[in-house]
């Protein structure tokens, strides 16, 4: 499961800039060790810095190492995340999801998700078309069902 990605470089001593997609920010500190481009990493040492952190991760010692992990993911096994609580879901876990309106037309898929600072947005695709569906329970997401691989929502597809 992706948690962040490398985001850029600090300093000389191989230290990363990491961008983090956990709520809130450092939660992406409780889950270790990370696997980045393939390889298992323990953090030595880590700092909040600006909008994100920087980390020192354990045998990066310059910065060409260092630079040659920017724009990597950070993931950890799906099995390294407590399960969600009731009513709670992750992201990851929403992609792939059918969506359908209420009266049971397709809207399409879960392709990914967007935080646009008011709320999350599904982004669907189907019919050759996009659909950007706000992450709202109640009044436009009715249900989701991960089980079921379905997320009902109020939403027209002519939108």
């Amino acid at each position: 499961m992706t948690l962040g990605r490398v985001a850029g470089v600090f300093g000389v001593k191989g230290w990363v800039r990491i961008q983090s997609y956990t709520r809130p920010a450092d939660n992406i500190f409780e889950y270790a060790p990370w696997n980045i481009g393939g390889t298992v990493w323990t953090i030595d040492e880590a700092q909040e810095h600006g909008p994100g952190f920087i980390v020192s991760l354990a045998g990066i010692a310059d910065r060409d190492a260092a630079a040659a992990m920017i724009g990597s993911e950070i993931q950890v096994p799906r099995s390294a995340l407590p399960e969600p609580e009731p009513g709670q879901v992750y992201w990851a876990d929403l992609i792939g999801l059918e969506v359908v309106c209420e009266d049971g037309q397709p809207l399409g898929v879960v392709e990914s998700l967007l935080e646009n600072g008011v709320q999350d947005v599904l982004v669907i695709r189907g019919d050759g078309r996009q659909h950007l569906v706000p992450l709202v329970r109640g009044p436009i997401v009715k249900s989701i069902d991960v089980t079921q691989g379905r997320i009902i929502v109020d939403w027209s597809p002519e939108y």
